[in-house]
C-alpha cells in the first residue's frame, strides 16, 4: 500500500465530514493519522465482516474528540459504507462527535472525557489476562489529557499488574485547546515519566508509519508498553500546523478549498 497517498485520501475524508458538518476537531484528528493507519492497516487483528469477534484486538481512542480519523479508516476497511461519513454529527447517525460503541461498527469502547481512556483500556486488558484471551488492547492518548491525574493511576496499575498486552501511545503534538502543554501544565520528559512508572518505553516520528509499527511490534514482556510519537497538530495542512487555535474551529469554504487542495484530491 502507498501509504503516503492513502494518508492523503483519509485526510482529505476528515476534512469532509468536519467541513460539513461545520463542528469537530481537525488539528487532533489530523495529528494521529499515521498512528491510527499503522494500527488498523498493519498491527491490529481485526475483522470488518465480524466486528464484534472477542479475539480481536481492541482500540481506545482516550482522545475521543479525533474520532474522524478512526471513522475515515474504519469506512475505508468496509466497517461500513463512506457514504456514511456525511452523517458526522447528526441526529440520526452513527458517527458522533465522540465514539459510541453501541452505535458504530468497529468501536471498541465510548469515550470523549478526557483521561478516562487510559482506565478504560487497562480494564479491557485485565479482563483480557484474567480470560487467558489473546488479544491485545491499544489506547491512544493526547499529550494535553495526560495532565489528568485517572491517566497515572492507570499507568501505575497497568505495571503493577504486569500487562505486556496494553499499550499506550501518545500523540505529542506538544499542543492543546488553551495553547501548548508547556504553558498549561508541563509534562516535562514524558517518556521518563512512563519509563519510571514501569512501562517499556519508545519514541518514534508519529507521521513515519514504518517507525511506528517496528516500535508497536517490539517484542515486550511483563510489563505494558508506552510509545511517544512526536506529531504535528494539523499535519497536512499547511495553515494548520502547530496551531492551537486549530484544536476545534470550523473551516470555511476558502479554507475547506485549500486544504483539500493540498492533500491532492480532486
Amino acid at each position: 500500500m502507498q501509504y503516503d497517498k492513502k494518508a492523503r485520501e483519509l485526510r482529505a475524508e476528515v476534512l469532509k465530514m468536519l467541513f460539513a458538518c461545520q463542528s469537530g476537531h481537525p488539528g487532533g484528528s489530523l495529528s494521529c493519522m499515521e498512528m491510527l493507519m499503522a494500527l488498523y492497516y498493519e498491527v491490529m487483528k481485526t475483522d470488518p465482516k465480524n466486528p464484534g469477534d472477542p479475539n480481536r484486538d481492541r482500540l481506545v481512542l482516550s482522545k475521543g474528540h479525533a474520532c474522524p480519523s478512526v471513522y475515515a479508516i474504519l469506512a475505508d476497511l468496509g466497517y461500513f459504507p463512506k457514504e456514511d461519513l456525511a452523517g458526522l454529527r447528526q441526529i440520526n447517525s452513527h458517527l458522533q462527535g465522540h465514539p459510541d460503541c453501541t452505535k458504530t461498527p468497529g468501536i471498541d469502547m465510548n469515550t470523549g472525557s478526557l483521561g478516562q481512556g487510559a482506565s478504560l483500556a487497562l480494564g479491557i486488558a485485565m479482563a483480557g489476562k484474567y480470560q487467558k484471551a489473546g488479544y491485545k488492547v491499544y489506547a491512544v492518548l493526547g499529550d494535553g489529557e495526560c495532565q489528568e491525574g485517572i491517566v497515572w493511576e492507570a499507568a501505575m496499575a497497568a505495571a503493577h499488574y504486569k500487562l505486556d498486552n496494553l499499550t499506550f501511545m501518545l500523540d505529542y503534538n506538544k499542543l492543546q485547546i488553551d495553547g501548548s502543554n508547556d504553558e498549561v501544565m508541563s509534562l516535562g520528559n514524558i517518556v521518563k515519566k512512563f519509563d519510571a512508572f514501569g512501562f517499556e518505553c519508545f519514541e518514534t516520528d508519529g507521521h513515519d508509519i514504518d517507525a511506528i509499527v517496528e516500535a508497536l511490534r517490539a517484542p515486550v514482556w511483563g510489563k505494558p508498553k508506552f510509545i511517544c510519537c512526536n506529531t504535528i497538530k494539523g499535519k497536512g495542512v499547511s495553515f494548520m500546523e502547530n496551531q492551537s487555535g486549530w484544536h476545534g474551529r470550523p473551516m470555511t469554504a476558502d479554507e475547506f478549498a485549500q486544504a483539500m487542495k493540498e492533500q491532492e484530491v480532486e
